[in-house]
């Protein structure tokens, strides 16, 4: 399973289901007692699965790192406990809903995660994953969108794991054998725009020095080459320079669109 920073996570997820969680309603969240919260991370997801379910709901989150649970305690005060996604450290039908945010696509089995899900869960399990091939960049930096769609496809091609598996979710519930599976699409979209707040004038300080790009060297590499990352990346820095002297003019505005398709199955 490939890891993550906290720092990256809470950047990635920022501000998601606060534009609206109409998407999450196959989930019927007001009626769940137990529910798990597994690859949880710092919490994201945890704290709107808090907020959504009744009050003598007991909600719980899991990941196998525990610095990414320290964090998660920190922050949201919810109950975290350390485990593997395929080994789950709970007993058959422990939860009325498992559910799962961005997981699934950095899982090198995500079916065997599903079961897993499925023998824990007594009624439904739920995933929520990206599709990373329909991600769109619209920015007034015109080299900004031509470099991510560049750098984008080149990862989908290095990366070890299926980072778009989107509603491709559906063939691992069918094997797991779940019933009446739903899926619905909510589309995550991230907006820049004076004024900028930390978060932005941060992004746009990674893109001039090419850390952003950095994350994702091993994949980049293994899609072209190193002397074509070295050339992508020179590129990328001179973009962040262009982002940076454009949130100076205050001129600058960026909104990307990444399409989640959350999955629901009954278990049989």
């Amino acid at each position: 399973m490939r890891r993550f920073s906290a720092e990256y996570l809470e950047h990635t997820r920022r501000g998601m289901w606060a534009d609206g969680r109409e998407a999450l309603t196959d989930l019927d969240l007001p009626s769940r007692r137990r529910v798990l919260d597994v690859g949880c991370g710092t919490g994201e997801l945890t704290r709107v699965l808090d907020a959504e379910t009744g009050p003598d709901a007991t909600v719980i989150g899991v990941d196998a790192d525990p610095e990414l649970l320290g964090v998660a305690r920190e922050e949201t005060g919810l109950p975290y406990v350390a485990g593997d996604a395929t080994r789950l450290p709970l007993p058959d039908d422990a939860v009325d809903l498992v559910v799962c945010q961005a997981l699934l696509i950095n899982l090198p089995d995500p079916a065997a995660a599903v079961r897993e899900f499925s023998r824990v869960s007594s009624e439904l399990v739920a995933a929520i994953e990206p599709d990373n091939a329909d991600v769109t960049v619209a920015s007034t930096v015109d080299a900004e969108e031509r470099l991510e769609r560049e750098a984008r496809e080149a990862y989908l091609r290095g990366v070890d794991t299926d980072v778009a598996l989107g509603d491709r979710v559906r063939e691992a519930f069918a094997a797991a054998g779940l019933d009446e599976v739903r899926t619905r699409r909510y589309v995550h979209e991230k907006r820049v725009a004076a004024p900028y707040a930390e978060p932005a004038l941060t992004a746009a300080a990674r893109k001039a020095s090419g850390a952003g790009l950095a994350d994702h060297r091993e994949e980049l590499v293994a899609a072209t080459s190193e002397r074509a990352y070295d050339d992508l990346r020179r590129r990328w820095r001179e973009m962040g320079r262009e982002v940076v002297d454009a949130i100076g003019a205050e001129e600058y505005e960026r909104v990307e669109r990444v399409p989640f398709d959350v999955t629901a199955g009954r278990v049989a």
